[in-house]
């Protein structure tokens, strides 16, 4: 009879590496894998395959350092709801009360942006049916975008004027003068549209704590939750554990996307971006999790109340849409749209069956750029952390969906 450990049969939890490994390892889409379960209090499985640098021939190690991008947003979603604990902003406040630059944002209707550098794209705009509030940000119903979507000329604009970018000289600050200059995509709360908000988020903490984005982070979460590779560049004492990026080649396989031993993750950047800007470990990761999964506390120390964490597990888009309802531009996500809504810098499923794979309702998670992904379920008791490094292709969303099958099909009790 098979061992189980933490409601969970180890020989079916074997077969997330084995499963992975086969897949997408050996497959060529991954340079390498680790995934990290927790349940009830414990590691029940951390597993690694394949290499963290092909070139170097350097084998994936559990203290590797991965470039975690969007996986960047719930932790700055937490940093926000820590100053909101402390009566420093709500979710129901006006932006432009702590931003007075967003007081006067204008939606696009027709026009082209600029082709000269440093001039004001020709747009047609008309004021927004509401003003953009904070809950907008935390769900991406803000109206803003990303120069990556391609979708619009409001896109466009982003691009011409690096919106976001990490090197842009002045920092947040910069960055939210470059914003109020450009045109909403839409009136808040009319769609969703992955975009910039979770940056403004990252500035409003920097702003309201009086301290920078990264200090606050680093004294008020990452110290105190022991996460010591967590930051915004990696330390050249650290370069050795740093994992190169890979994206997919031509005709199959993978080529170098970023270097590890010539990245810019080297040196601090210009901007911190709430977004988007962090490099974790798996181990740091976790213990973030372990957090949100311990209602905000771990080790002893508290980090949220119980009750502030219960809300990442609620859908706060309107009127309980969904994200299929919602978005703007249904080609791009870190997550499928069918039964999945949006909380506090997070997905959240809602309704299981239509995401037709196992899961619970009230998990929360979400993924990076590179293929890294988390979910917490806090009815399981459970967190899962997975690391990788490839930008740019779609393996990472039927990962994901391997991934939560295999986990969940491990299960031998459930608790929900």
């Amino acid at each position: 009879m098979a061992r189980e450990r933490a409601g969970f049969s180890t020989e079916r939890l074997g077969k997330v590496d084995a499963v992975l490994t086969k897949k997408y390892v050996e497959g060529g889409f991954f340079p390498g894998i680790l995934t990290q379960v927790w349940r009830k209090g414990e590691l029940v499985h951390s597993g690694m395959s394949g290499a963290m640098d092909l070139a170097r021939d350097k084998k994936m190690r559990e203290d590797a350092i991965f470039r975690i991008y969007s996986m960047t947003k719930p932790i700055t979603a937490v940093a926000l709801m820590m100053l909101a604990e402390e009566g420093k902003l709500a979710l129901e406040d006006d932006v432009h009360v702590h931003i007075p630059q967003f007081k006067d944002l204008r939606v696009y209707q027709s026009g082209m942006p600029s082709l000269v550098e440093n001039t004001a794209g020709q747009f047609i705009t008309v004021p927004p049916k509401r003003r953009m509030k904070v809950v907008d940000l935390v769900t991406h119903t803000s109206g803003l975008s990303y120069g990556f979507m391609t979708r619009t000329e409001v896109d466009a604009e982003y691009r011409r004027k690096k919106i976001g970018d990490f090197q842009t000289p002045g920092g947040l600050e910069a960055f939210i003068n470059q914003l109020a200059q450009a045109p909403l995509d839409f009136s808040p709360g009319d769609y969703w549209n992955y975009s910039v908000s979770i940056d403004v988020m990252g500035y409003l903490v920097q702003k309201l704590s009086g301290m920078t984005f990264g200090e606050f982070l680093r004294t008020r979460l990452f110290e105190p939750l022991g996460m010591k590779d967590t930051s915004f560049s990696v330390p050249a004492d650290k370069m050795d554990r740093f994992c190169s990026c890979y994206m997919p080649k031509k005709g199959g396989g993978l080529q170098l996307q970023d270097d590890a031993g010539k990245s810019t993750y080297a040196e601090p950047p210009k901007l911190e971006s709430g977004g988007g800007g962090l490099v974790s470990t798996a181990h740091d990761y976790m213990r973030f999790c372990r957090m949100m999964l311990g209602g905000g506390t771990l080790d002893g120390v508290q980090i949220l109340s119980p009750k502030t964490v219960a809300m990442f597990g609620m859908n706060l888009l309107p009127d309980n849409k969904l994200l299929s309802d919602m978005s703007v531009a249904p080609g791009f996500s870190e997550a499928g749209y069918n039964g999945i809504g949006f909380s506090i810098g997070c997905g959240v499923t809602v309704d299981p069956a239509k995401t037709l794979i196992p899961g619970t309702p009230g998990e929360f998670f979400w993924g990076g750029a590179a293929s890294t992904a988390f979910w917490i379920d806090p009815k399981e008791d459970l967190a899962v952390v997975f690391m990788t490094q490839v930008m740019g292709t779609d393996a990472r969303l039927t990962l994901r969906r391997d991934l939560r099958t295999l986990v969940y099909s491990a299960m031998t009790e459930s608790f929900a």
